[in-house]
């Protein structure tokens, strides 16, 4: 038996970074930073009008290419439509891959720079089993080592981390406004 709709949708909008799944309105709905990205519509459900489907987030230019290129396939979905979001049919018709591209695309238009990073660094390279026991050795003897710090970031002088901020704020001259008046008693 294949996988259900929602399964797949569900296994490819979670694969991004820090990618979550949340319910809003019913339905289920993926998020990054708890902005939406994409939402699943039931055919159960008002939002699928009778088919599942999934709502991507999109450029009005994108929705309305895809819709006018393959109204079989696309479609503009309600409530969020003139925002440029397009609709996208799930049935036995559906190019997962192309869903899988047009949900990253939806990521990538509100995931933050740092997680963007994350997507488009290279995989990590394949190692041996022998460096992976040289790595294993080198990170055991470090993490097991004493580390040096310095006299200024240990607080060697014996005042603490407080009594210093305490310091710095007595030592800062206050500031003066020119021309204020002073309050009315």
């Amino acid at each position: 038996m294949p996988p259900r709709p929602l399964d797949r949708v569900r296994r490819i909008a979670l694969a991004l970074p820090e990618a979550h799944e949340a319910e809003a309105w019913g339905e289920p709905t993926f998020r990054v930073r708890n902005k939406l990205f994409a939402m699943f519509a039931s055919a159960g459900n008002h939002h699928g009008g009778g088919r599942n489907a999934v709502w991507c987030k999109a450029t009005r230019e994108n929705q309305g290419w895809m819709v006018q290129s393959a109204p079989d396939r696309y479609f503009v979905p309600p409530y969020v439509g003139p925002s440029g979001w397009v609709g996208v049919y799930l049935d036995d018709e559906t190019d997962w891959e192309e869903l899988t591209r047009l949900l990253g695309d939806g990521y990538r238009s509100i995931a933050p720079k740092r997680l963007l990073a994350v997507l488009d660094a290279p995989p990590p390279a394949p190692t041996s089993a022998k460096s992976k026991t040289a790595d294993t050795s080198a990170n055991t003897s470090a993490a097991n080592s004493p580390r040096k710090v310095s006299a200024k970031r240990s607080g060697a002088t014996g005042a603490s981390v407080a009594d210093s901020k305490t310091r710095k704020k007595a030592a800062k001259p206050k500031k003066r406004t020119i021309g204020a008046r002073a309050p009315k008693k």
